[in-house]
């Protein structure tokens, strides 16, 4: 099994930043509140929409997130 897989800590964060960038609220957490999944899942939103709003683009914000 490749690393990446196993590492569901970056996994969420990916998850969270991918979710920002396509406008999603933070309120649609997809994990249980007070976890470190969701700790990382907020992390990744909050930084992809901060790139967001600094005017990266849909296509370089997934490109981003593809390289995370």
């Amino acid at each position: 099994m490749k690393k990446h897989k196993r590492d569901l800590e970056h996994r969420s964060f990916v998850k969270g930043y991918q979710a920002a960038v396509q406008g999603r609220s933070l309120e649609v957490l997809p994990y249980q509140e007070h976890s470190a999944m969701a700790f990382h899942w907020s992390r990744g939103w909050r930084e992809g929409r901060k790139d967001y709003w600094d005017g990266f683009n849909q296509f370089s914000c997934q490109q981003k997130a593809a390289s995370l």
